[in-house]
């Protein structure tokens, strides 16, 4: 994901206060962000008189380092999205598209030229770009979808190849959080993630199920840093993994905001590849203790890419050579947790503890037991309960990557009804 600046100001006196004093700075404890930025993060805005404005942000500590006021764009702008550095989309309250080019947002914000590259249609409630070619937009809970092809687009030449992507996109807020991810709030308080595979082909988990109602504008530079802004004051987040569909790692700023008031722009809009997610090195656990979430897909992937061959009797090393396990599906399951030994399913419930299914992240497993296990891999749709599964499924299949039902149906030939959702007990 990339991360944009968003912008103090509280009135238009405060906000050339706001430029003289040229940085802000915020008392807490600073955090460490988990994403690899280019620069301070950059955020575009515009204020209800039509100015345009940028705000620099310190990705690792949430500061402000300055606030740039800049001309009247010569318009009522509705919706924007930052290409880069120095170019922004904009659309207007008439369904126009224009591209804003900055000249200067080093010690003051001028700009090159407004021009309008596109005359009607543009009536988006919300537009994003992801910072890898595509330009999204909402309207009537459609996601559309564009490719953008040069840096400065000038119309449908280089803004094309539109296709929605599909309905049901209600949403209050939206972000764009790398390569054809996404962020958004919706009006009663969650926090969603989505991947975008294609038309009628998308993921989503709820990252936080609550809590969000009050952010009216959310911005992200990518890397896993969010900006939200409610009642007035910008504040930051930041996902230690923001591509597994999982909101726990989401830390929070509440005593340590980038401004707690001050931020009155009509819209916000983050340079969307400012900043990337950088992953840790792999860790590494010994057979039988603590195991990361990302360590156990690995392993579980190895299994996958190798097509291990099913097996009530056989045994297979995984991904270090240094251990064997059963090759059957609880086989699999021990493996990828790192067991000392190879646990059946009705065992497997020995090292592990049974949790809603609702709740399930990662790494965790959906036991039948005396019939079948299967790993779980992350959520498609969280919402549907649809979801994302590695097994060993059966000599004819041998290592299985497929989507089911959390609820309804079969997961990997077998009732869902049957199954309990299990989390091994030294999993971090």
């Amino acid at each position: 994901m990339k991360l944009s600046n968003a912008i103090r100001r509280t009135s238009a006196a405060l906000a050339v206060g706001a430029m003289s004093l040229g940085l802000v700075t915020v008392t807490g404890g600073a955090a460490q962000a988990v994403a690899s930025c280019s620069g301070d993060v950059s955020i575009y805005g515009t204020l209800s008189d039509g100015r345009l404005t940028y705000t620099q942000v310190a990705p690792n500590t949430g500061n402000r380092v300055k606030t740039l006021i800049g001309p009247d764009l010569g318009f009522t702008p509705k919706t924007m999205a930052t290409l880069n550095f120095n170019t922004i989309l904009v659309t207007s309250t008439a369904g126009d598209l224009y591209r804003v080019d900055v000249q200067t947002n080093g010690t003051s914000l001028t700009l090159a030229k407004v021009v309008k590259i596109w005359d009607g249609g543009w009536t988006f409630d919300k537009l994003v770009y992801d910072g890898a070619g595509h330009l999204y937009g909402t309207v009537d809970g459609q996601l559309h979808q564009y490719l953008v092809s040069q840096d400065k687009p000038s119309g449908s030449a280089h803004i094309g190849q539109h296709v929605v992507i599909d309905t049901g996109f209600v949403l209050k807020t939206l972000a764009a959080a790398g390569d054809d991810r996404l962020v958004a709030t919706t009006s009663d308080g969650r926090l969603l993630s989505y991947r975008i595979n294609g038309v009628n082909d998308w993921d989503r988990s709820v990252l936080k199920s609550s809590g969000w109602s009050a952010v009216d504008s959310l911005s992200s530079p990518g890397g896993g840093l969010y900006y939200g802004r409610t009642s007035g004051g910008m504040y930051w987040y930041h996902d230690s993994d923001p591509t597994d569909g999982d909101g726990s790692d989401i830390a929070y700023h509440p005593n340590d905001p980038v401004d707690a008031s001050g931020w009155s722009q009509s819209l916000l809009s983050a340079y969307a590849d400012n900043c990337a997610y950088v992953a840790p090195a792999p860790a590494k656990s010994v057979q039988g203790g603590t195991i990361h979430r990302g360590e156990v897909i690995t392993r579980a992937k190895d299994w996958y890419s190798r097509n291990v061959q099913y097996s009530q009797s056989a045994y297979a090393s995984d991904i270090e050579g240094d251990d064997t396990y059963r090759t059957d599906c609880s086989g699999f399951v021990s493996m990828a947790w790192h067991l000392t030994t190879s646990k059946t399913t009705v065992s497997l419930p020995d090292v592990s503890t049974q949790i809603s299914k609702a709740d399930l992240r990662p790494g965790d497993a959906l036991n039948d037991s005396g019939t079948h296990v299967v790993l779980f891999a992350g959520w498609k749709d969280q919402d549907a309960g649809t979801f994302y599964y590695y097994s060993e499924g059966s000599p004819s299949s041998d290592m299985n990557y497929s989507t089911a039902n959390v609820y309804s149906g079969t997961i990997d030939s077998h009732p869902a009804s049957s199954y309990v959702a299990l989390r091994y007990d030294k999993i971090a």
